[in-house]
């Protein structure tokens, strides 16, 4: 099936790289690829359940108007989960938080997708392990 996808040049030139050196033989089956690895991820965190702790990485821009206090708010929802946070600025506009949680991996999930929606987030990545005494 043929499918048109509207791209920024930025976007696409770092892609087109990427492919290039990892050999694929068009932006095609780079494309495949990418949703594959999207779906495979996308279906580890349908499977977050019971206790879980983990961490929360993403990179934002800080200029982007509200997203700060969306950030917050967000972190405020589920205040019984989050144990930590760290921010650090990594330029005048990009900021790199890491958040830490335990409790349970449904509410964790759902704290990373609320966070992964808001726009100016330009990167988000979830990892989970069971607590301690379960490895």
């Amino acid at each position: 099936m043929r499918i048109g996808v509207s791209l920024p040049h930025n976007l696409l030139s770092k892609f087109d790289r990427i492919i290039e050196k990892r050999g694929y033989s068009s932006r095609s089956e780079g494309i495949r690829d990418s949703i594959r690895t999207y779906i495979t991820y996308y279906e580890w965190m349908s499977d977050v359940k019971g206790r879980r702790i983990g961490t929360i990485s993403l990179i934002y821009d800080h200029t982007k108007r509200g997203l700060s206090n969306a950030l917050a708010d967000a972190q405020h929802d589920y205040i019984d989960i989050i144990k930590s946070s760290m921010h650090v600025h990594l330029d005048h506009d990009n900021c790199l938080e890491v958040i830490v949680l335990d409790g349970e991996g449904t509410d964790v999930k759902s704290v990373a997708e609320k966070i992964m929606s808001l726009k100016g987030v330009k990167y988000v990545k979830l990892n989970t392990a069971p607590p301690a005494e379960k490895i």
